[in-house]
């Protein structure tokens, strides 16, 4: 039979976890629904002290605010079906359920890559050019570039869902991961998957090689202009950039090592996918809280007004 009439008949997919042992469910169960709650709440509380707080207006924070969203909505892609997964015995996804969690997976993670370039030219306007910060980094400036992330993070998406639309399934549906992935699924479809492979590798990783590589630049050119700074502020500048840098690894090396290679699976592909899915989402309040004063009084200030 030809593969172009091959029958379209699989309508959800067995997903078949992160671990068979009952024991072990259930303590990641308790793991990662606190995970879970502290990563939502945490973000949320970073967006709701910037917002309070007249004392961080800068444009670092208005993008760290869009940064701790993007994370707290982020974690509520996967790590909730993952957690209650742990409890049953069968673990489905319809399939229309399967391409929704991948668009807002692509939105959510492309979105947030696009505003980490924004953060870093801030960072560079900040150090590099401080007599023209003010000019540079202007409010209209930071919305706009806020806009672009977001939009570029649906045109990424859609791309890739859109080759994902037309594959093929007609035979198996088990898929050894916790979540839909793109090479998961195409080693099930039925039909041609080199095409969308290319667009995956490309859309994807390419995307995260090349944001990457850019970011690179302009932490070593920030570092090199570093020199003519005194010993406060190289220090502070320092703190400021080591957060951002300590975020940017966290979020492209799974990224790169997820997306930037041939149509196949690997058994580390889900170990990967819980450090980017989950884990990073978690550690970015942790990394931008404990390495800024100015986050940490701005949250002791408003804890004392909520108290008294």
């Amino acid at each position: 039979m030809d593969v172009l009439t091959l029958p379209n008949n699989v309508t959800e997919f067995v997903l078949l976890g992160l671990t068979q042992n009952p024991h072990l469910q259930k303590i990641l169960f308790i793991v990662f629904l606190f995970i879970f709650l502290f990563t939502v709440l945490a973000n949320l509380l970073i967006v709701i002290t910037i917002s309070l707080s007249p004392a961080l207006s800068a444009p670092m924070y208005f993008f760290l605010t869009h940064l701790s969203f993007l994370d707290a909505f982020f974690t509520c892609v996967s790590t909730p079906k993952l957690t209650i997964d742990l409890l049953r015995q069968r673990r489905t996804i319809s399939r229309g359920g399967c391409l929704t969690q991948l668009f807002v997976e692509h939105f959510l993670g492309a979105s947030e890559i696009i505003l980490l370039i924004a953060m870093a030219y801030d960072r560079y306007a900040a150090i590099c050019r401080p007599l023209h910060y003010t000019t540079i980094m202007r409010k209209g400036l930071c919305q706009l570039l806020v806009v672009v992330s977001w939009i570029g993070g649906i045109l990424h998406a859609t791309v890739q869902i859109l080759f994902m639309v037309d594959l093929t399934f007609c035979g198996p549906n088990v898929i050894d991961h916790f979540m839909c992935d793109f090479f998961s699924l195409m080693e099930l479809a039925c039909s041609d998957t080199y095409q969308p492979g290319m667009v995956v590798a490309t859309n994807s990783g390419g995307m995260c090689v090349l944001i990457f590589s850019m970011l690179l630049v302009s932490y070593i050119v920030i570092l090199s202009s570093l020199k003519s700074h005194g010993s406060e502020g190289r220090r502070k500048a320092l703190s400021t950039c080591g957060s951002h840098f300590t975020v940017v690894v966290c979020f492209f090396v799974p990224c790169i090592l997820t997306h930037l290679r041939p149509v196949a699976t690997y058994r580390t592909d889900k170990w990967v996918a819980v450090f980017f899915a989950i884990f990073t989402p978690m550690l970015n309040p942790i990394i931008y809280t404990v390495r800024n004063a100015e986050v940490k009084n701005a949250m002791r200030s408003l804890l004392r007004k909520r108290i008294t």
